[in-house]
């Protein structure tokens, strides 16, 4: 579905329902420079089991309009006029990666519009080397190859998708590169300039679930545990044999955990 927010068009997938305000609704948040599809098996999950969901393309990523917001902050905000741009009192929000910073940033912010938070491949902080930003900065396919480098799992390098007939890597390599010139630069810096998330943390209010994949090579699970730590109310769950790109490397795993973390039976 397509809806307006600051009079710019937004995108968001609706897991193969249609919306419908008055259902509890599940807001999901993609990683730097992907969209909303990163999400496709968990959400329609949700879709068909009782809840709205709302997989929104972040603003200048896949069919949503720019520019990528300045800070995560600006990011949260922006999220908040979405849900009063949808008639939602209240969401819960799943975020991976940079849109799991943006969830966390949101919640912090406004307790009483979020119910439940699933934060999936997150660490504090989430700096990126300089090496990756120079490359994304120039644009060149470099920056693609060692995002996918570093984002799969050992076992994604060699085939392990779930899915017959599907290559994880070349999949997202080709996500990525749909992206606009300079989104990826954009979504990667707003991510290591983010500096006050352990402080937003500590103010999050709501359930918290974590999910980590145990060969992350881009947000530790080391990471993952220190900010669990500072969450008021959080239970942390490390996936076996996963690296950051959870959702598509152990879709099942990464369901069941979500399964838990919003109490859907």
């Amino acid at each position: 579905m397509d809806f307006q927010v600051d009079n710019k068009s937004v995108h968001a997938a609706t897991g193969g329902k249609d919306f419908d305000a008055s259902l509890p609704t599940v807001v999901f948040l993609h990683g730097a420079a992907m969209d909303h599809t990163a999400w496709a098996l968990q959400s329609r999950y949700f879709a068909h089991h009782g809840r709205s969901v709302v997989a929104l393309d972040l603003p200048g990523c896949g069919q949503s309009e720019g520019p990528v917001p300045e800070s995560i902050e600006a990011a949260a905000e922006w999220l908040i006029r979405v849900l009063d741009a949808l008639d939602l009192s209240q969401a819960d929000l799943v975020g991976h990666s940079m849109g799991a910073l943006v969830a966390l940033a949101a919640a912090a912010a406004n307790p009483d519009r979020v119910g439940r938070l699933g934060l999936c491949g997150i660490g504090l902080p989430m700096a990126v080397h300089e090496f990756f930003l120079g490359a994304a900065d120039t644009n060149t396919p470099l920056a693609i190859a060692l995002m996918n480098d570093w984002a799969h799992g050992g076992a994604a390098h060699i085939g392990g998708s779930k899915m017959p007939g599907i290559w994880m890597i070349g999949a997202d390599t080709r996500l990525i590169e749909r992206a606009d010139q300079g989104v990826l630069h954009a979504c990667l810096k707003v991510c290591n300039d983010y500096t006050g998330g352990l402080e937003a943390a500590a103010n999050v209010t709501v359930p918290t679930t974590i999910l980590a994949g145990d060969r992350d090579q881009m947000t530790r699970p080391a990471a993952a545990r220190e900010l669990a730590s500072v969450l008021p109310d959080c239970r942390m769950e490390v996936i076996r044999n996963c690296g950051h790109l959870m959702m598509v490397e152990r879709p099942d795993e990464v369901l069941d955990g979500l399964k838990t973390a919003l109490v859907v039976r």
